[in-house]
């Protein structure tokens, strides 16, 4: 006789048995200016970075580049993109002011109006700038690491547990018949981390539970829905007995 287990068994063992859900801080959406001002300031301890010497083109782009990107950055704080196309809008006009910036630096002679303008912009930091900064992000990376780990949400097959506390106070609802919404608010955040709002409804509870930026929301819902439906399913004949 074949041991091979029933398809019932089988997609019963798929289901997990709890999910962890943590809304993180929007601070995490500045890992791109954080690696671009590591980059950098390694680009410039090996290639000098005298910051009284203007003629450095090298420092200089590599400067511009580093504030274009964490210009880009506080955009996402500052504004949502809940379309496509408003994110496309916003990376073309993006794209056009830097490649701009880096034609007048490299090709003056093409608009000497505006490359007398340009010409007296010469942003410039040196190393130890973008090492102070890269460490204060980091640490501030740490310090939502940590907190993460005194608030944060725990779906069970059969409740829901919030963690919260430097006691790990707890607080619990009912699962069962707990409805699940995804919102993705911001498309930018869904690029970079695959951010978005999930909203939780317990069926005893008069109002939604909201958790914002949680990360890779698409793979949470999915093991959402395959819990309760799971749950659903192991339901259905005890109602009837």
């Amino acid at each position: 006789m074949s041991d091979a287990p029933t398809p019932a068994a089988a997609g019963k063992s798929e289901v997990p048995s709890s999910i962890y859900l943590v809304p993180y801080s929007k601070i995490i959406f500045l890992y791109p200016t954080f690696l671009v001002s590591l980059i950098v300031g390694i680009y410039l301890n090996i290639v000098g970075d005298d910051p009284l010497e203007t003629s450095n083109k090298a420092a200089v782009i590599a400067t511009s580049i580093f504030l274009g990107v964490f210009a880009i950055n506080l955009t996402v704080f500052a504004f949502d993109f809940p379309r496509t196309t408003s994110l496309t809008v916003f990376f073309f006009i993006a794209a056009v002011v830097f490649g701009a910036f880096l034609l007048f630096q490299y090709k003056p002679g093409i608009l000497p109006a505006l490359t007398g303008l340009v010409s007296k912009l010469h942003p410039l930091a040196n190393a130890t700038f973008f090492h102070l900064f890269s460490a204060i992000l980091f640490l501030l990376y740490v310090g939502v690491l940590i907190y993460s780990r005194f608030d944060y949400w725990e779906v069970r097959p059969n409740e829901l547990l919030h963690h919260h506390g430097l006691l790990s106070n707890l607080e619990r609802y009912s699962a069962p018949n707990l409805r699940i919404s995804k919102e993705i608010t911001d498309v930018f955040e869904y690029l970079l981390l695959g951010s978005g709002r999930l909203i939780l409804h317990p069926s005893n509870e008069p109002r939604a539970i909201v958790l914002e930026n949680v990360l890779f929301i698409g793979s949470k819902e999915r093991e959402l829905t395959r819990m309760l439906g799971a749950l659903q399913v192991q339901i259905r004949p005890d109602s009837h007995s």
